[in-house]
C-alpha cells in the first residue's frame, strides 16, 4: 500500500510578513482553538508522557464542527493491527495513515479523528475536567490495539492555541495550506501540501513525484522572500514544551 505524504515547511521570521508574501487562500480561512491532552501527573512533574511515547491527543473547536484526534506519530507498521492496518471512514469518524515529510525527516503517522457538534468539546477542556471523556469507541479501540501501554485516564488539557488555517494558497504550480499557531510568546507558521498516490502509480514513481513536490514547495516559499526554519522539532512539540516547562 502506497501512503499519502504530507509535506511540511516551517517558516522563520515575522509571521505576518510571511503571510503577506505567500498570498491569499482560495479555499477560505478557518479559525479554531486547539488543546492537547496530556497525562495529568506527568504535567505536574513537568513531563509530556504521551508526546514522548508517540501519542498525540488533540481537540479543536471553532468555526467548523469540533474535532478530537488521536494520533500515533511516529509509529511503525507493526503497531497497526486489526482494522487499523488500512484507512477507513465511518459516520463522524475517519481513520487515516500517511507519512509526514519535513526536510529530511520522514515519519509514519496514524490518526483516528471523531467529529462533534460545534462547541461540544469545550466542557472537556475546562479546568478539572477529564479531557479523555469524549474519546469515542473507535478511538479507544485504536489505542488499546495499537498503543496498549498508553494511559488515557485522567488527562488534562493544555492550551488553548489560536490556530488560523488558510487553504489552497497558490504557490507557483502547487496549492498549499498555511497554518498559523499562536500561544504565549510563540507565533509560527507551517506551509504544507498533501500528495496522494495516483491509480496504478508505482512506488518509485510516487517517491520521485513527492521529492519533486517538496523541492517545488520549498523553492516557491523561498522565492517569495520567506525564510525556511532550520528547527527540526514539530510545531506540536514546540508548543507543548513551552506550555509545560521542565521542572528542575
Amino acid at each position: 500500500m502506497i501512503l499519502p505524504v504530507e509535506i511540511k515547511v516551517n517558516v522563520d521570521g515575522d509571521v505576518q510578513e510571511a503571510l503577506a508574501a505567500l498570498g491569499e487562500p482560495r479555499g477560505g480561512t478557518r479559525k479554531r482553538l486547539i488543546w492537547f491532552a496530556e497525562d495529568r501527573d506527568g504535567v505536574a512533574d513537568g513531563r509530556l508522557p504521551l508526546l514522548d511515547g508517540g501519542v498525540i491527543v488533540r481537540l479543536r473547536s471553532g468555526d467548523t464542527p469540533d474535532e478530537l484526534t488521536v494520533k500515533l506519530r511516529p509509529c511503525t507498521g507493526e503497531q497497526l493491527v486489526g482494522p487499523f492496518t488500512c484507512p477507513f471512514e465511518e459516520e463522524s469518524f475517519e481513520y487515516r495513515i500517511e507519512e509526514d515529510l519535513a526536510g529530511s525527516r520522514r515519519t509514519l503517522a496514524a490518526s483516528a479523528t471523531g467529529t462533534h457538534p460545534q462547541a461540544a468539546l469545550l466542557d472537556a477542556v475546562a479546568p478539572g475536567a477529564d479531557t479523555a471523556a469524549p474519546l469515542g469507541v473507535r478511538q479507544r479501540e485504536f489505542l488499546r490495539g495499537c498503543a496498549p501501554e498508553v494511559r488515557i485516564d485522567g488527562l488534562v488539557a493544555l492550551g488553548p492555541i489560536a490556530s488560523t488555517k488558510g487553504e489552497d494558497v497558490p504557490l507557483d504550480d502547487v496549492e498549499a495550506d498555511l497554518e498559523r499557531w499562536a500561544v504565549g510568546g510563540l507565533d509560527f507558521l507551517e506551509v504544507s501540501i498533501r500528495v496522494k498516490p495516483k491509480e496504478d502509480e508505482e512506488p518509485d514513481a510516487f517517491a520521485e513525484r513527492v521529492a519533486r513536490k517538496q523541492r517545488k514547495l520549498e523553492s516557491a516559499v523561498r522565492d517569495r522572500g520567506v525564510l525556511l526554519s532550520g528547527n527540526p522539532e514539530s510545531k506540536t512539540r514546540r508548543v507543548l514544551t513551552a506550555l509545560v516547562p521542565a521542572r528542575p
